[in-house]
């Protein structure tokens, strides 16, 4: 009895499982297509390819669409348990990592670029140029970049030979070696973070002295360019409530198992997906040039493929 009892509920909660990452599945295949519609309609059309704005979201795009792609076959990899070798581990590590920093310094980079726009618009022409575009790129990865160096570093330094043999569920609890190691990575995206919120609220606030005594089309322009900090204002909390996810679970799995899977599942959807898939949402759709041709793509494929079978 007790055996039929143990396997009912290994069934069940592998239909329980399999239900969770067929939710993600969706998910992330929705968003996948939104952000390479918008890639191919900014790849299309030169005026994207020579604004920074455009510029920027595109590589918020790229960084979205590689962290979807390397977190969903992390979860999936966690969900069954597979267990892998260190150095395929290490790619998927490295490249979640980066793309975790990419994204909301890249929208520290774009609001900038609107406090730019709205607060000096006369320099904006000279700031914001093609050339600066991919300077700026370049400095936001390597500032993305320092974190995950200091923290491989250490763990080279510290890791015995034997890790490299073992195979191991590939989480980045498997790179902390010393409890320190934690705490090092805990306080060095916490000082990013707070570096950036103390940006974009200076920003927030310049624009806003700006949106008071503007008029007609300028307040206009303004106000939208508000609703855009805010909302990655809005983003960025998001990001940063997700510094905070480990510790929250590390407590709740010391007080019941199926809580602690229950709410992880709910801050992978809310405080890991959600944020990434807001992007396309804020710029890709609110962006009217950038909405038409998106739409102009979708439909012009549409129509090519109902005449083609009309043809046939």
């Amino acid at each position: 009895m007790a055996d039929n009892s143990t396997l009912v509920g290994a069934v069940s909660s592998l239909q329980r499982i399999v239900f969770q990452v067929l939710i993600v599945q969706i998910l992330i295949s929705v968003f996948l297509c939104i952000n390479v519609l918008q890639i191919t309609a900014f790849f299309k059309r030169e005026l994207f390819r020579k604004t920074m704005r455009y510029i920027l979201f595109a590589n918020t795009l790229l960084s979205d669409s590689l962290f979807l792609i390397l977190t969903n076959i992390a979860l999936i990899l966690s969900a069954f348990h597979v267990a892998m070798e260190i150095w395929l581990c290490l790619i998927i590590y490295i490249g979640l990592s980066l793309c975790t920093v990419i994204t909301p310094i890249t929208l520290i980079a774009m609001t900038l670029e609107r406090f730019v726009a709205i607060c000096m618009p006369l320099r904006h022409g000279e700031l914001c140029t093609t050339r600066n575009s991919l300077h700026c790129i370049l400095i936001i990865h390597s500032i993305s970049s320092i974190p995950l160096t200091v923290f491989l570093s250490i763990f080279f330094a510290s890791a015995s030979s034997i890790v490299y043999t073992q195979h191991f569920s590939c989480t980045v609890e498997s790179f902390i070696l010393h409890s320190w190691q934690r705490h090092l990575r805990s306080a060095m995206n916490q000082l990013y973070f707070l570096i950036m919120c103390v940006i974009i609220v200076f920003c927030y606030v310049k624009i806003m002295k700006v949106a008071k005594v503007a008029s007609g089309e300028n307040r206009t322009s303004t106000q939208k360019g508000l609703q855009t900090v805010a909302l990655h204002a809005f983003q960025l909390m998001l990001c940063l409530i997700s510094l905070w996810i480990p510790f929250i679970e590390a407590a709740l799995l010391q007080i019941d198992f199926m809580l602690f899977v229950n709410v992880r599942y709910f801050n992978y959807i809310v405080f890991i997906l959600a944020p990434r898939c807001l992007s396309p949402l804020i710029y890709g759709l609110r962006d009217e040039k950038f909405f038409l041709t998106v739409k102009y793509n979708v439909c012009f494929g549409l129509q090519k493929k109902q005449s083609s079978f009309s043809f046939v």
